[in-house]
């Protein structure tokens, strides 16, 4: 995908990366991790500002800067990059909120083509995995890396 997206920071395991999004709120760091589940190969993605005090993600932080598509574009670098180091790597996201999750969905969807070139990707409905489709309103969402 050929979107604007801010200048990851990645750690060195390419587990925790971090960017900057900047907007009429100012500059407001952003965070995102990749975490092992209990599920062999299958990591939790967390994403959110950056809580100043404790150096946490706020998953619940209502940014309104103004630039979230270069946001989730940015999410999407990092997910691409996670899995160029973890190709094996099967990648669970699900919003914080119910709208939140929607707007996963709703990018997913604008960008599905593109997406499916190199990437997998089901949505789950009350506990069941189905590959994605358009105008299904999913729970939570996995994707991996095809394999060529």
């Amino acid at each position: 995908m050929k979107l604007d997206k801010y200048e990851l920071n990645a750690g060195s395991n390419f587990v925790v990366f971090e960017f900057i999004s900047e907007g009429p709120q100012g500059a407001i760091k952003k965070l995102i991790q990749f975490t092992e589940t209990t599920y062999i190969d299958v990591y939790n993605l967390a994403f959110g500002d950056e809580d100043a005090k404790t150096g946490n993600i706020n998953d619940l932080a209502i940014s309104n800067n103004g630039d979230s598509e270069k946001v989730l574009a940015t999410v999407v670098a990092a997910v691409i990059a996670f899995t160029e180091k973890h190709p094996d790597a099967w990648v669970y996201a699900r919003g914080s909120t119910q709208s939140r999750t929607r707007l996963y969905r709703m990018g997913i969807a604008k960008y599905l083509s593109e997406i499916s070139n190199e990437f997998e990707v089901y949505g789950q409905i009350q506990n069941e995995w189905e590959i994605f489709q358009l105008n299904v309103e999913y729970d939570a969402f996995l994707t991996q890396r095809k394999k060529h």
